[in-house]
Formats: C-alpha cells, structure tokens, sequence
C-alpha cells in the first residue's frame, strides 16, 4: 500500500485524490437566486442526502480564495435554492453552467435552459430536469480553514418541500434509473452514466 499524508500535500493534491477516489458521485444542479433577481445555476459533486425525516440534502461549495461563490451566497441571503439531478440528457448543460460568469449574468441563459416556477419557494428551478427539489436552506455551515483563516468551503443543509418528478422516471414511489439515465462525477475531466446493476439482500 502507498500511504500519503494529506498534511504533507497540497490542497490541489488533496483534491484530486478525493475527487479521483471518492467515485461516483452524483452530480446536483443548484439554481439560486441572486438579490437582484439574478437567476443563478452550477453543477455540483459534492452533493448527497443527509436524512429522510425530514429529507434534508447537503452541497458543498468550495470557496476561491475565501471568497463565498455565488451558490453559498445567494441561498443564505434567500433561503432557499432547487436542486436537480444531472442525467444524460442534460449534462452538457450543466456542465457549461459551471463558467465562470459575473453575477450579474445568468448561467441559466448562459447553458440555453428554461426556468420553470417553483411552488413552494420563490427560486425557480429548470425546466430540463427530470428530477427537481425545491429545498428551503435548513442551515449553513461554513468549514475548513482554521481560527486566523476564513473557511474554505459552505455546506449547505436544504430541507426539501416539494419533489418534482418526470412522469416516466417515478414508479410506485421510487425513481426509476434506467429512464432516468443519471450522470456521475470522476475525477479530472471524467463522467460516467449508470453502468451495470446488481442486487444483494440486506442481511437479518
């Protein structure tokens, strides 16, 4: 076995071997909405569930230079922000509003997607999605750094108030995969779709 400190590497280091080991990761679309109404989106790996009851969902988003993203930013000043699951079908979407644009400029616009109202909260989400979840923010955790540095990153907790579904992903209460076709984050510049599945029965 190779054994590495991460105390001895450097954050670039340290992220690719997170990112490049911790695979796959599903990739969460975030629209947010800016003070000026500026209608804000970008892709995310570092995205999961958090718990069920209530269902609360967790995106991490990383600081540059200590400087707050729009994303972190734009869900504290509202509360609220959509989550949609990135698929086949709009991958090179989300992965173009990933650019690097003034926050006055709209990557929705940007990636050519269509903001679809929500109903709960004020933020719309996009149209294109199979799967949207309209989250109200349940807390904001600023992580990293250390007592004389800003935090490196702001996890988000968002409670979700409505799920919204494409007809031909739901099913008797689950989503269906296959239909779904969900994308996946690797490391670097690499993606993956849902590959070969398999069961196993939880034990007694």
């Amino acid at each position: 076995m190779i054994v590495l400190d991460p105390a001895a590497l450097s954050a670039r280091d340290n992220y690719k071997l997170l990112t490049s080991s911790v695979i796959p990761r599903p990739i969460a679309l975030v629209t947010t909405r800016s003070r000026e109404g500026v209608l804000n989106a970008a892709p995310f790996s570092y995205f999961s569930i958090v718990a069920s009851e209530p269902p609360l969902l967790s995106i991490s988003v990383q600081r540059k230079q200590g400087v707050m993203k729009d994303t972190a930013r734009n869900a504290i000043d509202a509360g609220a922000f959509v989550v949609h699951v990135v698929d086949e079908s709009n991958v090179q979407a989300a992965n173009q509003a990933a650019a690097n644009l003034p926050s006055d400029e709209s990557e929705v616009s940007w990636a050519g997607l269509t903001p679809a109202a929500s109903e709960a909260i004020e933020v719309p989400g996009i149209q294109e999605a199979k799967i949207r979840m309209e989250c109200v923010l349940d807390q904001s955790i600023g992580l990293g750094g250390s007592n004389e540095q800003e935090p490196t990153c702001d996890l988000l907790i968002g409670r979700v108030v409505r799920f919204h579904f494409a007809e031909e992903v739901y099913r008797d209460g689950s989503v269906l995969a296959d239909p779904l076709q969900p994308v996946s984050r690797l490391g670097g510049n690499d993606y993956a779709a849902v590959g070969r599945q398999f069961d196993l029965d939880r034990p007694q």
